[in-house]
């Protein structure tokens, strides 16, 4: 049997996305797993970036060391999985047939977003035997994989998806309870803000809602989001038959459509190729969303908050050294308090008693099998 960690932190220095905690949740997460758990060194991969000596939370690294954990795993192991960052949601697009559902995404540090379509799929190919643990201390991050049994939460989704306002903080101050001013801010990357940054790396003043997987797939091609290569597959194909009216080629801007169509014209398949490759077995892939077995029966994810709430990034002393997220820093003093003995259902109630004592809004979820949920946390 094996032990083996992914451990990913985003602060997003120098941006206006930036947070300040989630590198030193990683490093936490990190000394836990060897001390408490008896995982190795060798076996944990770490990316932050707040450091170049290690690997960058990329999207195509983050999905390429997700997808190294699991296909290296075999009957017995144990997996473990921790993203400490942003959360967002891509909008969704309406056309009058088709509508692509919202897709709730992991926020690497070049934008590059992990879908929730993606985290299924990667999910999708656990071995049968292995155990994962998921703990995701960002917002947004109930839906990773969606249709994963709710052990502890109040699902808010409705027909409407959810829309219902989200508590959004910016940096604000806190009362640590000595008298110390510090700071909490949201880890939800408002989409006004996902838009400033990609307006930025790519220098176009023409990104938008209404374009933004489009944009993405422009900026990343091959590396871009399987979900968003199947979104970018199905508008090609639909250019290429002619097919422009209704549906989601409403939503394609005309100077768009006319890039693209010039782009087929020239067999600019530099360009096209990531898309027009990508398998596409039905619509419902792209729109409202393919069906997976979502959780493996050994898995397990801890949510950071509900889906109308946002995952709190502080630091009540003011130091930034010492700042976490308020989900892993729950985490970290449960199981110092137990010594790592502590089941999922005891670690998430805890957290929830301890956040609320703290004074955040937050509420913590579990999702697993009944089987899992007096299960011990990680091993």
């Amino acid at each position: 049997m094996a032990k083996k960690a992914v451990l990913i932190g985003c602060n997003y220095q120098g941006t206006k996305a930036e947070l300040k905690g989630c590198i030193n949740d990683v490093k936490r997460m990190h000394t836990c797993l060897i001390q408490r758990y008896g995982f190795s060194d060798d076996d944990i991969t770490v990316l932050i970036d707040t450091d170049d000596s290690y690997t960058q939370p990329t999207g195509k690294n983050v999905r390429s060391a997700l997808t190294d954990l699991i296909r290296s795993a075999s009957y017995g192991d144990i997996l473990f999985v921790h993203y400490s960052g942003h959360g967002t949601r891509l909008p969704a697009e309406t056309g009058e047939d088709d509508d692509t559902g919202y897709d709730e995404c992991i926020v690497p540090t070049d934008m590059n977003l992990i879908t929730d379509d993606d985290f299924k799929q990667l999910v999708d190919e656990v071995p049968r035997g292995c155990q994962i643990t998921i703990v995701s201390d960002s917002c947004h991050s109930g839906g990773l994989v969606q249709d994963a049994e709710e052990q502890i939460g109040e699902s808010t989704k409705s027909s409407s998806e959810g829309q219902g306002q989200e508590e959004d903080f910016d940096d604000q101050e806190v009362d640590s309870g000595d008298g110390d001013r510090g700071y909490t801010k949201s880890r939800s990357l408002p989409v006004s803000t996902l838009i400033e940054i990609l307006k930025q790396k790519t220098g176009k003043d023409d990104v938008d809602v209404g374009n933004l997987r489009p944009t993405l797939f422009d900026v990343f091609g091959d590396d871009a989001s399987p979900k968003v290569k199947k979104f970018m597959k199905v508008i090609l194909d639909k250019l290429q038959s002619s097919d422009s009216g209704g549906g989601l080629m409403g939503l394609v801007g005309g100077l768009a459509q006319e890039f693209l169509k010039q782009k087929l014209n020239d067999n600019d398949e530099s360009y096209t190729k990531p898309a027009m490759e990508t398998k596409v077995d039905s619509k419902e892939e792209v729109y409202a969303g393919v069906s997976h077995k979502a959780l493996p029966e050994g898995g397990v994810l801890i949510s950071g908050c509900q889906t109308n709430q946002t995952s709190a990034d502080a630091s009540p002393s003011g130091n930034a050294a010492a700042a976490y997220g308020a989900l892993s820093n729950a985490i970290q003093a449960i199981v110092e308090e137990t010594d790592g003995q502590v089941t999922n259902h005891d670690l998430v109630t805890k957290a929830r008693e301890m956040l609320k004592k703290q004074g955040f809004t937050q509420r913590p979820g579990l999702y697993c099998s009944d089987h899992h949920v007096e299960a011990n946390f990680v091993c």
